[in-house]
């Protein structure tokens, strides 16, 4: 991710990244498979919609790391430059 998003805004976050997706600014889609059922499932759900596509991390951990946080993080989209 850290490659992708030198290319365009990121955001991290679940209202963050919700918010770039239906304002129709994300790209592409990082979602931690350890975040709460119901926010993969509306992640899921708004990226189909909106056709963004998705990308998994396998933790929260692992995604906060690559978005260069010290944080876990549920979710990060890359956005339209």
């Amino acid at each position: 991710m850290q490659s992708e998003a030198e290319s365009g805004t990121k955001y991290a976050g679940f209202k963050q990244s919700k918010r770039a997706i239906t304002e129709g600014k994300a790209v592409k889609a990082f979602i931690a498979m350890d975040c709460s059922p119901d926010m993969l499932s509306t992640i899921e759900s708004l990226c189909r919609q909106y056709n963004v596509e998705m990308e998994y991390i396998p933790t929260m951990k692992q995604l906060g790391a690559k978005c260069g946080l010290e944080v876990g993080c549920s979710v990060a989209v890359i956005a339209k430059q």
